[in-house]
């Protein structure tokens, strides 16, 4: 991964006060946080070069971030901003553009926005939510079950990943018979993501053909699902096209997996690497009290969370922004990852504890396009955590903290692997009679 031009000599040479860290190197990704705290200390709203060499303000203080986040001037839209800031086709998801997948919740304003989002949002009700939540601890158990017996694991490969799949396609309606190749294709979109941009474009593609064909089988029969809901709200005067269906299942995969791979794979790292929080919370689920579980995951978002940079916004006029001026066309970036951790807004930013109270992090964005399967995904990460912690209490970093790797994308923030080590779960006799 290059490096955005600079003098700085590494991420954490903060000491040099003369130029701003060196960003987006494999450096850089193992641990941020150093860099982001000498931009926000010296250069809060900082323009960078991106590794695709795009231009972008990176904007990394709490206040500026969330006013930049509900700022009606700065559009989704990517035909807000210049064709010279465009840098060719080098924003956005890669492969969505030739795939026709563009008119999705993150690439759209109001009052488009408005109206995909109020027929997207019924999946993710409350009650919706709730009554889900039995099939994610079925889920969670049954990937569990696959290596507990073992006594040692991935927990990226073996549990973080599969998990949100399985999950979302049961939300969106995929059969069970071709769930298989949802995963290939996102495991495609998850080695790729930082890397070169065809293995993303291609299984893309493969995506959008095979949702597609889907969306047809759910006309002719459709079911309590995702995609059925978004056709029969077609069909009863909402004028979502084909292309918006698709777009919208699509995104929802996309932006709804490896935000939870990420908090899952994230969150078990930082209780391991912290033992006395980790028994903190393995102390009160024991004693049948949640609280803490629900806080502690709030924490997690917050302390290092999946996204690490909220998705593409341009400047629809010129503005000002945290004391620079940005013009009309201009990308601008929300670092959330710095955002979440600015002293002004956190105190003791970066300790975890688990029991914050009034912590009103940016994890999942803020303002009309907060994201919209937060509460699933924070079932997901409730469920996916107590149960680790549960079935397996002595549950160990197998690896060097030094030698994990991080997936180097922009947008998003997560590891490669984590392999861990545990006591195995003892076999279960099966009684005959």
């Amino acid at each position: 991964m290059p490096g955005a031009r600079g003098g700085a000599r590494s991420v954490g040479g903060v000491t040099d006060r003369t130029a701003p860290p060196e960003l987006f190197t494999w450096e850089f990704a193992a641990d941020p946080y150093p860099a982001y705290a000498w931009l926000r200390e010296h250069a809060p709203v900082h323009r960078a070069e991106l590794p695709s060499g795009v231009s972008a303000w990176l904007v990394t203080r709490y206040d500026d971030a969330r006013q930049a986040l509900a700022d009606q001037r700065l559009s989704k839209n990517p035909g807000a901003h210049s064709e010279r800031a465009h840098g060719k086709g080098k924003v956005g998801i890669p492969g969505e553009r030739s795939a026709g997948l563009m008119t999705h919740l993150l690439n759209i304003d109001p009052p488009d926005h408005t109206r995909l989002r109020r027929l997207v949002s019924r999946a993710f009700t409350p009650r919706r939510v709730a009554a889900f939540a039995p099939r994610v601890q079925e889920l969670t158990d049954t990937l569990i079950d696959g290596f507990a017996q073992r006594g040692s694991a991935d927990l990226i490969h073996e549990f973080a990943f599969p998990l949100p799949i399985y999950a979302i396609c049961d939300l969106l309606g995929v059969p069970a018979e071709d769930q298989d190749d949802f995963r290939d294709w996102a495991g495609m979109m998850l080695r790729h993501g930082g890397g070169p941009r065809g293995g993303v474009g291609r299984a893309v593609k493969k995506m959008r053909g095979y949702l597609a064909e889907l969306i047809h089988r759910k006309r002719d029969d459709p079911g309590d699902d995702l995609i059925s809901g978004l056709i029969r709200a077609s069909d009863h005067g909402e004028h979502l096209t084909e292309n918006e269906a698709a777009a919208m299942a699509f995104i929802l995969l996309f932006a709804g997996f490896e935000t939870t791979v990420n908090l899952i794979g994230n969150g078990t790292l930082a209780l391991l690497r912290h033992p006395e929080q980790r028994r903190r919370l393995q102390d009160a689920l024991a004693g049948g009290d949640t609280a803490l579980l629900e806080t502690g995951v709030e924490e997690l978002l917050r302390y290092d969370g999946p996204v690490e940079l909220a998705t593409w916004r341009f400047a629809t006029t010129p503005l000002t922004l945290g004391g620079q001026h940005i013009d009309a066309g201009e990308p601008v970036l929300v670092v959330l990852a710095a955002a979440d951790r600015d002293p002004r807004k956190f105190d003791q930013p970066d300790v975890l504890d688990l029991a914050r109270r009034d912590n009103q992090h940016l994890g999942y964005g803020h303002g009309i396009h907060y994201c919209l399967g937060a509460p699933l995904a924070r079932l997901e990460g409730q469920t996916a955590l107590a149960t680790l912690l549960r079935r397996l209490p002595e549950l160990r970093l197998a690896a060097d903290p030094a030698d994990l790797r991080w997936r180097g994308g922009l947008i998003m923030r997560g590891l490669r692997t984590l392999p861990v080590e545990f006591t195995p779960e003892p076999t279960q006799d099966v009684k005959t009679s």
